[in-house]
């Protein structure tokens, strides 16, 4: 299974937001509310990634990984921590907004590929909800360790994320 990254433009924002909403469906079915996954809510991350790929921020990185037949198969994004970040640690100066790979594609080395493409070993932080196991051991593979602060969705109240972070003095270890 060959694997090819990129930096997504423009005209790919229909085809990842597909995808962003695929991933979120094969991910978190089970813990969001029935009627969740409406035509509002596609349009709604069409919207979203226009928005963000015609962004000229060069604080933005943003990859898609594509199959042999050029479909995506997953994306990622990182960017500079939001203004209102707050109890952040020192030296933690971006955050990974995204990282989702469709389930065939899992185990295949794609999201390590796509988190080395947006954070190498930079210190960053993530949310990451505490019912996925997989992403969780995956990010602390990548030096991500749970720091303690949680945070509830109101409008998907089974899931709740937990804030992970990569400390300058852990950036790059993997254990």
């Amino acid at each position: 299974m060959s694997i090819t990254l990129r930096k997504p433009v423009s005209k790919d924002a229909v085809e990842l937001a597909t995808l962003h909403v695929e991933c979120w469906k094969q991910t978190y079915s089970e813990l969001l509310p029935e009627g969740f996954f409406t035509a509002q809510h596609l349009e709604q991350r069409i919207s979203m990634w226009r928005r963000i790929l015609d962004d000229a921020n060069p604080g933005f990185r943003i990859a898609v990984a594509s199959d042999e037949q050029d479909r995506l198969v997953g994306f990622s994004f990182s960017a500079p921590l939001p203004k209102d970040a707050t109890d952040v640690p020192e030296g933690i100066e971006r955050q990974l907004y995204n990282l989702y790979v469709l389930n065939d594609h899992h185990g295949s080395g794609t999201g390590q590929q796509l988190l080395e493409a947006v954070l190498g070993d930079e210190p960053a932080m993530l949310w990451v909800t505490e019912k996925n196991p997989r992403a969780i051991a995956f990010y602390r593979r990548n030096g991500f360790a749970f720091d303690g602060l949680v945070e509830q969705d109101p409008t998907a109240p089974l899931i709740t994320d937990a804030r992970m972070v990569r400390l300058p003095e852990a950036a790059g270890a993997k254990a």
